[in-house]
């Protein structure tokens, strides 16, 4: 079963954050720091306006082809694969800021194709900004959460260090530099809906495989292809990764699936048992098998501390054959939260797929 309502603990994380950050504030009041308190990096700016990308610099001659926002459009570099963004842009705020100045913002996306609105949560690394990348795409990483995964992301949450572990991969030479797109999962905190168009319910298998990348592709450059987008998620939001990996292998390429989720378990199903079934992963699995591709890559992590191995150690031994590619990555002294799963990534989940993804070209064009 998910973890619902229970789950790597986004609540009481934020909850640590909070009296930590008192605490702080406490102790630098007492030893003299004042108001200066409040000028704790990771809180300055939080709510403010922000964008993503630099404009790259354009020759003369192109200055009056102007995108939309009136800045120059620069062209994309010599892969045909790199998509620029379409537009239109989201209005982001932030919500946090990183030590080394990169920033988790937020905004409200109404997705054309699910016809549901949420919240979604974004961060770019430092070489987003980096002018030599500024006509190469980025690869694309949605991170889900597991639990309720509404009304927030818990990835977005800086305490679990994901975008850290992105940053420290990308300088050791393990990690892509990583777009981190976090959606809310669910469209309440009543039911969890298996990120699937459950008949009569929200369309929130269209809102994770349609809508939320076509809002990356709108707001960041990115990759036409699917060697350039890949998922993230721990316990039911691992399923959700896993399951739109093996439905839509023609978009997406790899996912880390944290927690040992396999098969559709929401009480919504009822009476829906063949769209049950076709959301799947062991059925979805097989069919990838007898299509004999696209290849996928499924890198499972599991804490020694915790259940559900043998789930996944089941599903690879029937399904991990021919296009469909499965490792088990076992944490030791893990337990069921986003912390270990995080450690997890950086042990080696993180290269595993960035090793067969792509990611961004410097403009060599001078």
């Amino acid at each position: 079963m998910h973890d619902y309502p229970q789950s790597p603990q986004p609540k009481r994380s934020r909850r640590r954050i909070w009296i930590s950050a008192v605490v702080a504030l406490v102790v630098l009041l007492g030893g003299g720091g004042g108001f200066a308190a409040w000028k704790l990096d990771w809180f300055s700016g939080n709510g403010e306006n922000v964008s993503f990308g630099k404009p790259a610099p354009a020759p003369a001659a192109e200055q009056q082809a102007a995108s939309p926002s009136g800045s120059p459009s620069p062209k994309p570099s010599g892969d045909p694969d790199v998509l620029m963004p379409t537009g239109p842009k989201a209005d982001f705020k932030q919500t946090t800021k990183l030590d080394d100045g990169t920033i988790i913002a937020k905004t409200r996306l109404a997705g054309a194709k699910s016809g549901f609105t949420g919240d979604v949560w974004v961060w770019a690394p430092k070489e987003y900004d980096d002018p030599k990348y500024a006509k190469s795409g980025f690869p694309v990483l949605i991170a889900l959460p597991g639990g309720n995964g509404f009304p927030a992301n818990y990835w977005s949450d800086r305490s679990l260090g994901l975008q850290k572990a992105i940053s420290e991969g990308v300088q050791a030479g393990t990690s892509l530099p990583f777009v981190v797109v976090m959606p809310v999962l669910n469209p309440d905190n009543k039911y969890y809906y298996d990120g699937a168009d459950i008949p009569g319910q929200p369309k929130m298998g269209t809102w994770i495989a349609e809508d939320v990348p076509d809002f990356a592709k709108a707001n960041f450059r990115t990759y036409k292809s699917r060697d350039g987008w890949a998922f993230m998620g721990s316990s039911s939001g691992a399923f959700v990764g896993m399951k739109t990996v093996l439905q839509y292998p023609d978009r997406f390429k790899a996912v880390i699936a944290s927690g040992g989720e396999i098969v559709p378990d929401s009480p919504l199903w009822k009476g829906h048992q063949a769209e049950m079934d076709a959301n799947n992963p062991e059925n979805l699995a097989k069919k990838l098998i007898e299509a004999n591709g696209p290849e996928v890559h499924i890198n499972f992590q599991i804490g020694t501390k915790e259940t559900g191995k043998e789930r996944m150690v089941k599903f690879q031994q029937q399904y991990g054959k021919g296009p469909v590619k499965i490792t088990i990555r076992d944490i030791q002294n893990g337990e069921h939260n986003g912390w270990h799963y995080v450690r997890g990534m950086k042990e080696g989940s993180l290269e595993s797929i960035s090793k067969v993804l792509k990611g961004p070209k410097p403009d060599t064009a001078g």
